[in-house]
């Protein structure tokens, strides 16, 4: 072999072995983009009110976190930056910006449906977990029973209202002024709070918030979610609702 053939080669074989020995985490800092820090705007992710495996009774730790800081995280980016060029909408609440969703740019409206719906569903979703499930009491125990016929038929009903949802979607419980109770299907991020209502409590039937632990077993999934519902939270969202002060 030529000299200079020689010295190419060894030195093509010590640049192999050289990549070789590196710890592969070095490939993949230098591989790996520098990721754009999230839209700034009016809104912000809320943090979880409890430590990601409090809910483990039905949701593990690893759906937990990556449920609230992937999927709610890129609601509220995204909401965030279809609202950048529109000042003038930053100053909404989040409940009032859904409400009027027909009188906004047509440009961002199934944007902010989309994501506005997402942001406002996952906050109140968090917020009726971290509990111990049981069933209420007093007030809201007393309108369960006179409008969705008792505890049980409710659960039933509940469940199967989360379980018939085509697709993704979620199961609700609305409330309104007068307290009074029903159960509402939606899909995608839809949400109650799009027809001026509110939503008392509501669970959350994309495949993304139980895959891991149930893959297509979401009746297994809804049927588990009861032991970890807060029902001290939701009672006070149904105070709150009666007194006019419920936001999502």
């Amino acid at each position: 072999m030529p000299a200079t053939a020689a010295r190419r080669a060894l030195f093509l074989g010590a640049g192999a072995a050289l990549t070789l020995a590196l710890p592969r985490r070095v490939f993949a800092q230098a591989a790996a983009p520098a990721s754009a820090p999230p839209p700034s705007g009016p809104f912000t992710l809320p943090p979880l009110p409890y430590a990601n495996d409090a809910n483990e009774a039905a949701i593990d730790a690893r759906t937990m976190q990556i449920h609230h800081d992937l999927h709610h995280a890129a609601y509220v980016n995204n909401l965030n930056a279809a609202l950048r060029e529109h000042s003038q909408l930053h100053a909404l609440k989040l409940e009032d910006l859904l409400a009027k969703l027909g009188e906004l740019p047509e440009g961002i409206r199934a944007a902010v449906r989309n994501n506005g719906g997402g942001h406002a569903n996952h906050t109140m979703f968090w917020g009726v977990m971290g509990g111990r499930g049981g069933q209420p009491s007093g007030e809201l125990l007393a309108a369960i029973d006179r409008d969705l016929g008792g505890f049980d038929q409710f659960r039933t009903r509940f469940e199967q209202a989360a379980n018939t949802q085509f697709g993704s979607g979620w199961a609700f419980v609305t409330v309104t002024r007068e307290g009074r109770l029903a159960i509402q299907q939606k899909p995608n991020q839809d949400t109650p709070l799009m027809e001026g209502g509110r939503a008392l409590l509501g669970n959350d039937v994309w495949e993304h918030a139980y895959y891991l632990r149930y893959q297509n077993r979401r009746p297994e999934y809804t049927r588990a979610w009861w032991n970890v519902v807060n029902w001290d939270s939701v009672a006070q969202r149904y105070a709150a609702a009666k007194a006019g002060t419920l936001t999502i």
